[in-house]
């Protein structure tokens, strides 16, 4: 039995060994091909010599860094003397698919450092939200707190020590952007709109990278996958262009100036802990161009005379510009000098053209060391004057103005529709040349304005009495508003007769006011012991609404003193000289947009624009019902900073509201412009700007500053029940009457019934963002306030005055809205 057994037996066992032997030769094999994968991995990221990375086919581009490009990939080359050096970054859509918006808007701004370690180049992001002086002890507590996160980490490829004096490192920088890194990509907001999921690496790309003397810019191609993308759905995707500006920042800080919100300013914010106060406090800090006396100067200087700056600010008028516009470009940018002599500088700012392509083919509108403004043929109807400055110290380091073709068109709209009542240069839909330069002079220095510093002062022109603007003497001197950079557009309340009158604002007493403010050095101060000075400066000119700076505001507009496109120191008053020109314009409208062989496009638009502006004047009225003034104070100044609007005068905005929108505006009704232009849309046109200052009107946040206004003041006040008994009686007046009620009126009469209905369920009203103060919000706990209890009252008296004019009214119409203007309001009280 055993002998049988055996050969089997040692069958097995040279079977087990046969494979045993096998599995251990596959696993030698496995293990050596693994060993020479970590081989060939490491000799791949190995540091090679200069010359096997950066070819002889290498294509060079000579700059901040050197960039080479090799078979499809770009290396940066950065010397080693910018290592630890600060530089900004600066990241801009610039295509964008369609759906998404116009190109060139910000999407990321943040601080970068090189740090190099021996085997990898670090790009680490640096943080100024916190400081404190590296001389006081709590500066270590601030580093410990605010360690500098890495954005991304490259593998050193080469060394280049041929300048020993300058050695540099070379990276291979593909994938910073091929990636997909947030900071340098699609915004988190975009992405949750359309549903982003990831980034497809193979339909993203590096487009360009140029590097010059002082930036590094780069053009890369990301597409990303999307549920929901916003055009070409078919797709499934979005593709945008990005361009990242890497720009080196100066060895040394400016000096600051620090903000003060009674002057209008771009400003930006550091959380100081090294301050002597028992809390953290946010230092706020304007953004400025380097604006510098020469050592050479400075006798004449402090003796007041005017001198040149180091270095002036110089905008160049892009190639691509029209010609026939340049000098009107190159006049708006120049009209700023008058400012800067407010402030001790003469030739403070330039506009010149580019050198052409022959002078210096190396020339280009991406150099950070050029301010340009780039003409751009687009659709947009617009223009802005957006800036680079450094977050340490604000200065400003480079500002493009993105001059947008159909800008022509909006400055055309405007014209016409404010000032072709008194104006026969303005009526026509082409304008002569000279005309249209003018225009774009105005929007020019606006602009630049902003690249100065300057936001938006939507306060200034209340300064101005409105009779006044129609007074030559006084207009031809001081312009339309004391700012240009008010919305202050042009004068539609000049009427004819007027004869000489100015139609536009220039750069004015507030604009030459806040750029000395801003910009007249002070010299051997701190830019801490300069703050009682500059103080001093705003003081000076206490109470002089020339000098008042007064804040853009979105959303519900609490103080009316400082709206868009309004003219002067009474709604009321300008509106009615507005809407008596737009009553001259309706009739011509025809003979001044029609051209024999042209279809009536263009009667339509500036039909379109006739209701645009008079709804403008219907808000610059309604907001002062439920408003309060804001004019900023220090404790060193006598007044309050906020004042309710005066009763007298609420009621006399209820009454305009009464007289010129809800009574049906009948001059707007023009059959002649309506059988051209449109085969239905007039009766939906009334109701739409009716029903929007109706709610204006009776907005959470205006209902809810009545009720305060009387609980502080009184009588005095203009209460919420006023407002509400107001507004009923105007609305529905017929069921006093006895008239009958036309379309116009049963539907607004439906509206108001809607916002009644809307008060009985609207939900709290919560604190906004208030978007860097361009958005204030009054909160309100709708459950809890009188507002529905007034709400319910007011349709209680409703159904009482329906009933009562059911037996006036004879007109079978208006009996059947008045029967369902009752059941509507029985759903409304008692839902069940």
């Amino acid at each position: 039995m055993i002998q049988k057994l055996l050969p089997k037996v040692l069958f097995f066992i040279l079977l087990v060994g046969t494979f045993q032997s096998s599995e251990a030769q596959l696993f030698k094999k496995k293990k050596k091909k693994t060993e020479q994968k970590a081989e060939d991995k490491l000799k791949k990221d190995a540091i090679k010599p200069y010359h096997k990375v950066i070819t002889e086919d290498a294509k060079t581009d000579e700059g901040l860094f050197k960039v080479h490009e090799v078979a499809d990939k770009h290396y940066y080359e950065i010397p080693d003397s910018l290592f630890s050096r600060e530089m900004l970054m600066v990241s801009r859509i610039s295509k964008t698919a369609t759906g998404i918006g116009f190109g060139g808007g910000k999407i990321n701004t943040q601080v970068l450092r090189w740090e190099k370690k021996p085997k990898k180049v670090l790009l680490r992001v640096v943080s100024y939200g916190n400081y404190a002086a590296d001389s006081l002890p709590v500066h270590e507590a601030v580093v410990n707190s605010n360690f500098e996160p890495v954005l991304f980490a490259f593998d050193i490829k080469a060394f280049n020590k041929k300048d020993s004096l300058n050695p540099a490192t070379v990276i291979e920088v593909d994938p910073l952007f091929s990636k997909d890194v947030n900071a340098i990509g699609m915004p988190e907001s975009s992405r949750k709109r359309y549903k982003v999921s990831r980034l497809d690496n193979d339909r993203s790309y590096i487009e360009s990278i140029k590097s010059y003397p002082l930036n590094v810019e780069a053009r890369h191609v990301k597409t990303y996958v999307a549920k929901e993308p916003p055009s070409n759905q078919s797709m499934g995707s979005i593709s945008l262009e990005i361009n990242n500006s890497m720009i080196l920042l100066p060895k040394e800080p400016m000096k600051r100036r620090y903000f003060d919100k009674r002057v209008g300013w771009f400003a930006r914010g550091q959380v100081d802990y090294g301050l002597d106060a028992q809390e953290s406090k946010t230092v706020r800090y304007l953004d400025r161009w380097r604006l510098e006396v020469k050592d050479e100067d400075l006798a004449k200087y402090r003796a007041g005379e005017l001198v040149e700056p180091k270095k002036p600010i110089i905008y160049y008028v892009d190639r691509a510009t029209p010609k026939k516009w340049v000098p009107f470009i190159k006049q708006g940018i120049e009209d700023w000098q008058v400012a800067f002599e407010a402030a001790g500088f003469k030739n403070a700012i330039l506009a010149k053209d580019p050198p052409t392509k022959e002078e210096d083919p190396e020339w280009s509108p991406e150099d950070i060391r050029y301010s340009v403004v780039r003409y751009l043929a687009s659709p947009i109807p617009n223009a802005n004057g957006p800036h680079v400055s450094d977050p340490r110290s604000g200065e400003i380091l480079e500002s493009d103005i993105n001059w947008y073709h159909n800008v022509m068109t909006l400055l055309r709209n405007w014209y016409f529709v404010q000032t072709a009542a008194i104006n026969p240069e303005a009526r026509s839909v082409a304008f002569k040349d000279e005309i249209m330069g003018r225009l774009i002079r105005f929007v020019s220095a606006h602009e630049v304005g902003h690249t100065l510093g300057l936001p938006h002062n939507m306060g200034s022109s209340v300064a101005y009495p409105v009779d006044s603007l129609r007074s030559k003497e006084f207009t031809q001197k001081y312009g339309t508003a004391p700012s240009i950079m008010d919305y202050a557009r042009f004068n539609y309340v000049a009427q004819p007769g007027d004869e000489g009158v100015a139609l536009m604002p220039n750069i004015g007493i507030y604009d030459k006011y806040a750029i000395r403010w801003g910009y007249k050095p002070i010299l051997d101060t701190s830019a801490k012991d300069e703050k009682p000075i500059l103080n001093q400066w705003i003081k000076k000119h206490d109470n002089d609404p020339m000098y008042r700076f007064g804040h853009q505001q979105i959303g519900d507009i609490h103080d009316p003193s400082s709206q868009t496109e309004d003219l002067g120191d009474n709604a009321i008053k300008a509106s009615l000289y507005g809407i008596a020109n737009l009553k001259r314009i309706v009739p011509k409208l025809n003979e001044w947009t029609t051209e024999e062989g042209k279809d009536y496009e263009d009667l339509e638009t500036l039909y379109g624009q006739v209701v645009n502006q008079y709804r403008r004047y219907m808000g610059h009225v309604a907001n002062n019902i439920g408003g309060v003034y804001e004019y900023h104070k220090t404790a060193d100044q006598d007044g309050a900073v906020y004042t309710h609007v005066g009763k007298e005068h609420q009621e006399n905005c209820m009454v305009f509201l009464q007289e010129q929108l809800f009574k049906t505006p009948e001059w707007l009704i023009d059959q002649e412009i309506f059988n051209k232009i449109e085969y239905s849309g007039s009766v939906e046109r009334i109701r739409a700007v009716q029903e929007r200052y109706l709610n204006t009107v009776m907005h959470l946040g205006k209902m809810a500053r009545l009720i305060e206004n009387e609980t502080i003041n009184g009588d005095k006040a203009y209460t919420l029940l006023d407002m509400m008994t107001d507004m009923r009686r105007g609305i529905w007046s017929e069921t006093q009457s006895g008239k009958s009620i036309d379309t116009y009126r049963r539907n607004l009469q439906k509206a108001h019934i809607d916002r009644l209905s809307y008060l009985m369920t609207a939900e709290n009203q919560k604190k906004l963002p208030d978007f860097r103060g361009y958005r204030k919000s009054t909160i309100v706990n709708t459950s809890q306030s009188d507002i529905r209890s007034v709400a319910r009252a007011e349709l209680n008296n409703l159904k009482k005055d329906i009933r009562n004019g059911l037996n006036r009214i004879s007109d079978r119409m208006s009996k059947y809205h008045l029967q369902d203007a009752l059941d509507r309001i029985d759903m409304i009280l008692d839902p069940r």
